[in-house]
């Protein structure tokens, strides 16, 4: 008998590959709700759908991602990713579904030197970082069944992301400047939906870093990028103070994957490993 997999966000990047990977597993029956279907800022929607549902599992992708706008629109994004995080959360728990609620790197500041691990306290420096660990405490403090999946740096074929600019930039540029004082994690949508498709076969439940394995500046990801495009483009380096943002960005935010060894997950691959496939499969 399939299970009911109820999908928020279906539309963003991440959704569109959750429901997709979902869609062609027959062990599953997908509910992929975007904004307009499903707002979760509305308890008594949430709950309605959710009843009506009874989905097995809940994977809740939608957010808001303005980082640089979170800045000013506080009430916004806390109303979003707290209050509609928490109003999943408990209709989630009243109808005994698995929960995965997807979070951020944003949710520490930055300012360590060795990979950062689920044990590691969190200190989040912007709205948006701070939104997302309200998120989590809400899901631990309303769920029992949950697994918190914190991702960064999010690439796939759905969307826009950084991997998408660089090629468009690409085709109108020769030369480009690209921050190298920000280290962090690329992930590859595929292999992070793969990587939940697993967690939620288990009850290993808690919080978990998934992301690609090793680790790079963006400057490091753009040059990759075009090597593996086969693109000559001339890259310069340069810092964050040269491209000041509204919002403060993480400097050093990689992973550290300890959860999914505990508890005995498949290792994620290397970062240069997914862009290959990547890039060969969007050519």
């Amino acid at each position: 008998m399939s299970q009911k997999v109820l999908v928020t966000g279906a539309n963003g990047q991440l959704g569109r590959e959750l429901v997709e990977f979902f869609s062609e597993d027959l062990n599953y029956e997908v509910f992929g709700y975007g904004r307009k279907e499903l707002d979760i800022t509305n308890q008594e929607q949430v709950e309605k759908l959710f009843w009506e549902i009874q989905p097995d599992i809940v994977v809740h992708s939608a957010a808001y991602t303005k980082v640089d706008l979170a800045e000013t629109d506080v009430d916004t994004a806390y109303e979003i990713n707290s209050v509609g995080t928490r109003n999943i959360a408990v209709a989630a728990e009243n109808i005994g579904s698995k929960l995965v609620y997807i979070s951020t790197d944003y949710v520490f500041d930055g300012t360590g030197v060795e990979p950062y691990n689920e044990f590691m306290r969190t200190s989040p420096i912007g709205v948006y970082g701070k939104t997302k660990l309200a998120g989590e405490e809400l899901v631990s403090s309303f769920h029992k069944k949950y697994f918190i999946v914190r991702t960064s740096w999010v690439y796939g074929k759905h969307g826009s992301n950084f991997v998408k600019t660089m090629l468009k930039i690409a085709d109108e540029k020769d030369n480009l400047s690209v921050v190298d004082d920000q280290i962090g994690c690329p992930t590859y949508t595929f292999d992070l939906v793969a990587c939940i498709s697993d967690l939620i076969k288990t009850s290993k439940y808690g919080v978990y870093h998934v992301s690609n394995s090793g680790s790079c500046s963006w400057f490091e990801f753009a040059k990759a990028i075009f090597e593996e495009a086969g693109i000559k483009v001339k890259l310069n380096p340069c810092t964050s103070k040269e491209f000041p943002r509204p919002a403060p960005r993480p400097a050093f935010s990689v992973f550290d994957h300890m959860s999914l060894r505990l508890n005995g997950f498949q290792p994620m691959r290397h970062w240069k490993e997914a862009l290959a496939e990547f890039i060969e499969n969007n050519k």
